[in-house]
């Protein structure tokens, strides 16, 4: 015979709202109890997956459980973000990925096996990525301006690289083209150092690097640093103007490494992976790493990665629409 259950009152679930708060503290709190999984969407030995590993060594102390690094690359990091999309929203999953997942994707790809809005949770923007456009060290121009005059003088398209259609890169070519009249034909390449090596070679005008790429080549000689790209100079490169510096706008868009949980994971969790990640990216011998690969450490709070995001992520998408690139 059925046990008969008392209704639910208004007193019980007011009740029940009140407490489901402090449940998930208490359950954040006790987190974690096993090892946690970081998921890198890139391949074993790539600068973001490096990173990751070494964010992963710090972070599994200050947790008091081993952070396990999973690398699922694979479709410009679709693969990865599937998985940490599908994973349970516990708190024991969580990737660190580039802007490339939740913005560039959306615009390159016709549908995508998870919703980048929905599925996720914001943790934190782990960092700021520097782009510079660099050319060859016996260019007749060393900065921005000289460039774009000696362009106006060629009777050709300039060739400029970048590690691929729709990146980062792509679209700051095309704001350089479109709205500062730069006659540019873009070179896709897959990655940044065979772009480099054609630029040094005289097999290219000029390209797009990171500053841990294109720094040996730069103290070298062999290239030249004309402007960076985004708001400010990189830490790894000070002597280099931003684009703004140099009276040249719309390049103050900035690249992010950011770290993300799947859809549901509690917000006490979500915050105490922000703050661990933090602490992190600012000790003494991992700050000057990110650096080095020309990332600025940021480690912002999750509501102030939100509002960065939606300030950002629309002009981004918008300029790579107008690109006219598509996933290959």
């Amino acid at each position: 015979m059925p046990v008969a259950r008392p209704p639910l009152t208004r007193r019980t679930l007011l009740a029940a709202a009140i407490a489901a708060p402090a449940l998930a503290r208490a359950q954040a709190d006790a987190w974690p109890t096993k090892p946690v999984k970081l998921v890198s969407p890139f391949n074993p030995g790539g600068a973001i997956d490096v990173l990751n590993r070494l964010i992963a060594e710090k972070l599994g102390p200050r947790l008091g459980q081993t952070v396990i690094v999973e690398a699922i690359p694979g479709a410009n990091t679709i693969k990865g973000a599937d998985a940490v999309a599908k994973a349970p929203g516990d708190g024991y999953t969580f990737m660190i990925t580039t802007m490339s997942t939740h913005v560039n994707n959306r615009v390159l790809f016709k549908s995508l096996p998870f919703d980048p809005m929905k599925d996720f949770v914001p943790i934190t923007q782990v960092s700021l990525g520097s782009v510079l456009l660099t050319a060859p060290g016996t260019a007749p121009y060393s900065d921005i301006k000289g460039f774009i005059a000696w362009a106006a003088q060629q009777k050709r398209p300039i060739s400029y690289g970048t590690w691929g259609i729709g990146s980062s890169a792509h679209v700051y070519g095309e704001i350089l083209r479109k709205d500062h009249g730069v006659n540019l034909n873009h070179v896709p390449y897959k990655g940044e150092l065979p772009a480099i090596t054609d630029v040094i070679g005289g097999n290219l005008d000029v390209t797009f690097a990171s500053p841990v790429g294109a720094r040996p080549q730069v103290a070298s000689g062999k290239l030249k640093a004309l402007a960076m790209a985004g708001p400010a100079r990189s830490a790894s490169m000070p002597d280099v103007p931003t684009f703004g510096e140099q009276g040249i706008a719309g390049m103050d868009l900035a690249v992010w490494v950011a770290a993300y949980a799947p859809a549901g994971t509690p917000r006490p969790v979500v915050e105490r992976l922000q703050r661990e990640i933090a602490a992190v990216i600012r000790l003494p011998d991992v700050a000057p790493r990110l650096v080095e690969q020309g990332q600025t450490p940021l480690g912002n709070t999750p509501d102030e990665f939100v509002a960065r995001f939606n300030a950002d992520a629309p002009r981004w998408e918008a300029l790579i629409r107008a690109s006219g690139a598509k996933a290959e």
